[in-house]
């Protein structure tokens, strides 16, 4: 899985949102200035935020967008869910009951692909907002690579 631009743009913007966000409005074009994002492509997306009910728009001279929460409440997941970008890593669609073989069965590594969408879905639902806007991502959920493998070989 690649996370697309879409889900990218969308967390950046929603970062700058966070930092910057205070008694008045912030401006969408205000935003695709500081983020370097097309503003065209940044309305598409707040568009389905805003769907999703994690940000509200105030109409008029002063408008532009806020939070619907707190910062510290609204997670990077819920974010690329409003996107409707995927964080699975297996070719298996999840409402079928088949795998991803031409005979609907698991492939061999089925459950390695499943187990890291897991780890990136709880990675991404792990950190907030204010995380990011505060810079706590390294000691909140890095895990350090030891380098050694399960039976305590050394990895090269």
């Amino acid at each position: 899985m690649i996370l697309g631009t879409k889900a990218r743009y969308a967390v950046m913007a929603m970062v700058d949102l966070a930092a910057c966000a205070g008694e008045k409005p912030v401006k969408l074009a205000e935003i695709a200035t500081r983020q370097e994002i097309p503003l065209a492509y940044l309305e598409q997306i707040f568009s389905k935020l805003r769907q999703h009910g994690l940000v509200k728009s105030v109409k008029g001279p002063g408008g532009g967008y806020r939070l619907v929460r707190v910062a510290a409440e609204t997670q990077l997941s819920d974010i690329i869910v409003a996107v409707e970008e995927s964080m699975k890593m297996t070719r298996c669609e999840s409402h079928t009951k088949g795998g991803c073989m031409a005979a609907k069965a698991r492939c061999l590594t089925h459950d390695v692909w499943e187990g890291l969408s897991e780890h990136i879905r709880e990675y991404f639902h792990a950190i907030s907002l204010e995380d990011v806007c505060k810079r706590r991502l390294r000691h909140k959920v890095m895990v350090p690579f030891t380098g050694v493998s399960a039976d305590g070989a050394p990895l090269n």
